[in-house]
């Protein structure tokens, strides 16, 4: 089979339910990916994502899975899923966005880019073909071209270079990923269990707030050719209506017969816009890191555990949810646990939360195949909207 196969089984206005193929992962579309930075999704185990949630792909970061544990170890033990006991899906980001956020402790060449790692000052060098390698090393199922993402308030000017050097690095990610994809074994790797060689290539749309540059960067990332195509440069900063302005002016231009993933985002409310915009999938770290600091999605709105007034409660976060979480414990006892400093609250909320975003999908899945999509987007934002002060 090819490393991916797309395809759209139902639309509704831009919105679409596609089933995504790779060679591990028959993928349900719209997804959320939980996002698994260190080969781990902070807090929650595998077992819950696989056999509960019905998790199909996770996201993993080759920024620091690069500086940690480090290429030469999956070389050794075959892989990213051999290592993680991950059996599913993993997409892959390129590491650009995690080297730009390092500010002073980078410099930018045409070449590439020199960072000094966070971990021990050392110095390191990523450049889209050290990307393309260290992801083949990885075995991901979807790899990322390697880009710049430039901040959401960025000029136009600045913008406009930022956009030409992600063209240009796109170009040459795509040049190493095919030649890696015929020889992986220059790299000294071979999966044990013979699936490397087996990737796709995402290609990435940058251009910041600037919709004429959006187009440009689209239309110059499509003449090279992906798998799968990406809005990235966004929730990075930006006003959310200029967000929500890029989504409606780029995302029914992208090629339809590819997936469309918009990076790093972002609530429930993003995710269902997206949506009705004909955006495929989403990751992003807000479950587990509000999980991490006591807040809760629901579908009566976000509530903070650690509020006194949850103090004697006896009902579950989310009365409508049907996690294990939801069904067992009280926010009475969670919140005894985020006082208590008991780590099993960050888990257990993060938990929650996992499964609220895959659920929320799922049930955006069924509206769109029931041809429903708009109903169920109105009301969802409308409970938000009734309980929107329901906590502080």
């Amino acid at each position: 089979m090819k490393p991916i196969d797309w395809e759209i089984k139902t639309a509704d206005g831009n919105a679409r339910s596609g089933i995504l193929r790779t060679r591990r992962s028959v993928i349900e579309t719209p997804v959320f990916m939980p996002v698994g930075t260190q080969a781990s999704v902070k807090g929650v185990r595998f077992e819950w994502l696989e056999n509960e949630m019905d998790a199909r792909i996770i996201l993993g970061n080759t920024y620091h899975l690069y500086l940690r544990p480090g290429v030469d170890i999956f070389k050794q033990v075959g892989g990213l899923h051999r290592f993680s006991t991950w059996d599913r899906s993993y997409l892959t980001d390129s590491g650009g966005f995690q080297v730009f956020s390092l500010n002073d402790l980078r410099r930018l060449t045409e070449e590439g880019v020199e960072f000094r790692s966070h971990l021990d000052g050392s110095k390191k060098f990523l450049s889209p073909e050290v990307s393309m390698e260290i992801q083949a090393a990885l075995g991901s199922e979807i790899v990322m071209v390697f880009d710049e993402c430039p901040p959401g308030d960025a000029g136009h000017e600045a913008t406009r270079k930022s956009l030409e050097l992600t063209a240009r690095w796109a170009k040459r990610s795509r040049v190493r990923f095919d030649r890696l994809q015929v020889d992986g074994d220059d790299l000294g790797h071979i999966e044990a269990d013979g699936l490397s060689g087996h990737q796709s290539l995402f290609g990435i749309v940058q251009g910041a707030g600037h919709l004429d540059l959006r187009d440009e960067s689209l239309e110059r990332t499509v003449d090279i050719g992906f798998d799968g195509y990406a809005i990235g440069g966004l929730s990075v900063g930006e006003e959310k209506s200029v967000m929500y302005g890029v989504l409606e002016h780029i995302a029914s231009k992208m090629p339809a017969d590819a997936p469309r993933y918009l990076m790093g985002v972002g609530t429930p409310e993003d995710l269902l816009e997206a949506v009705s915009h004909g955006v495929d999938m989403f990751d992003c770290v807000m479950p587990t890191r509000n999980g991490r600091t006591g807040g809760a999605f629901t579908s009566s709105g976000k509530i903070n555990i650690r509020n006194a007034r949850f103090a004697a409660d006896r009902e579950p976060l989310d009365a409508e949810c049907k996690c294990s979480v939801c069904q067992r414990y009280s926010r009475a006892y969670l919140r005894h646990l985020y006082q208590a400093g008991e780590m099993a609250a960050a888990t257990l909320i993060s938990h929650h939360n996992l499964f609220f975003y895959l659920d929320l999908m799922k049930k955006t899945r069924e509206a769109i195949r029931n041809h429903q999509f708009d109903v169920f987007k109105k009301n969802f934002l409308d409970g938000l909207a009734e309980n929107d002060t329901v906590d502080v």
